[in-house]
Formats: C-alpha cells, structure tokens, sequence
C-alpha cells in the first residue's frame, strides 16, 4: 500500500454484505477516490487500522465478536487518531448521544436514507459531528452522562468491569484476561474511583450505558 493509498481510506465495518454495499456507494458518493476497505469483525477492523492512515472508520455497533460500545470504546483508546461514525439498526435510548460520549464523530441510523448517508458522511469527513437530535430525551442525557463516566476507562478496565457485569469473580476475569487477580483488583478499585461508585453493584448499573439492544431484523 502506498503512503497515499493509506491516506485516503475508509473502513466499512459492519456484519452484513448487503449494508456494506449500501454503505461502498454512500462512501464513493460522499468522497469520490477514497479506498475502501470493507471488515466483518472488530478484531478485523483493528487489524485493517494498523495498516496506515484511516480517514474514517463506518462501525456497526453489533458484529460477531463485538456488541455494544465496548468496540467502540476499545477502537477510539487504540486508535484516537481515526474518525470513527457508527451506524446502526438499534433504538436503544439515547444511542447516539452515548456514540457520541465514546468518541464517536456521528451516529447515523440504518434508516437513513441514501441522501442522509451521504450528507452524514460528507459533514464528518469535514471534521464536523453529525447525529439526531435527543436533546429533549431526558433518557438519552442521563445515558450520556453514564457514557462520559465509562469513557475514562482504559480497554483493560472496560473488559474487567464487563466482566463483573457478567456475574464473573475476579479469579475467573484474570484467567480470562490472562492477568493475575491482584492486577483485577487493582483495576477494580480504578473502576470505582472513575464510576464515583462504591460497590460493584453500582458499578454494573453504570456499565449498562455499554449495552444496545439488538434490533430483532436488521434490513439495508
């Protein structure tokens, strides 16, 4: 790949062909010349970042190895560099506001329109923010506000507390981790101190900002 090449691509992340293809022809439209580069998974889509420059990564927040923003959050800690705008099927509320509060640069609904996803594409690739508006939603600000909160964690701390949320000791999150339980521990207590939070019930509460519930079909 040549330095150029590198400069000037687009990541389609998402687990369905036919979006991806929808998603191509919004791209080629919204920036004629780019390089696309399609990706099915996250660990795919961290793979294809390290390869050089991106100038946007299109992330659907429900893949086979990734649900909800704990990718997204892994992906912004990892590569801070790349613009990133998720799109996705899910209602959950306050979606986009919490996209946005991981480091989202825009959130644009599957069902957007082709004139929406190019217009959505093209303010981000000029560097401005694009989502619906959930200002009046009083369920999207207090999202937002858990979002903000869970932002500050580390990739470690946010696969440690995913791990709590899941009912999991800390012995079987350092087994999983391959980390040793003092290290858990550690993290734990870090949790605590960036959620404001005392106990792991309140921490759990807090990380289910994390989670988007699945639309039951999702359709291009």
């Amino acid at each position: 790949m040549t330095p150029d090449s590198a400069q000037s691509r687009v990541i389609l992340a998402d687990d369905h062909p036919l979006f991806r293809g929808a998603l191509c022809a919004a791209v080629s439209k919204a920036a004629p010349g780019r390089t696309l580069v399609e990706t099915s998974t996250l660990a795919e889509t961290l793979s294809a970042l390290k390869d050089g420059q991106t100038d946007l990564v299109c992330l659907d927040l429900h893949m086979a190895d990734s649900s909800g923003f704990i990718g997204l959050a892994e992906l912004r800690k990892s590569h801070p560099s790349a613009p990133v705008v998720v799109i996705s099927a899910s209602q959950s509320p306050g979606v986009a506001a919490r996209a946005l509060e991981f480091g989202a640069s825009g959130f644009i609904p599957k069902t957007a329109s082709m004139a929406q996803l190019v217009e959505a594409l093209t303010a981000v690739l000029n560097g401005d923010v694009w989502a619906p508006d959930e200002s009046g939603d009083p369920q999207a600000q207090e999202a937002a506000e858990a979002a903000a909160k869970l932002a500050q964690l580390t990739p470690a701390q946010m696969r440690v507390l995913h791990g709590l949320a899941a009912g999991r000791l800390n012995k079987q999150i350092a087994y999983d981790m391959g980390i040793s339980e003092a290290t858990v521990k550690a993290h734990v207590t870090a949790i605590f101190r960036k959620l404001d939070v005392i106990n792991r019930t309140q921490a759990v509460l807090v990380a289910q900002a994390l989670n988007v519930e699945p639309p039951a079909e999702q359709s291009v």
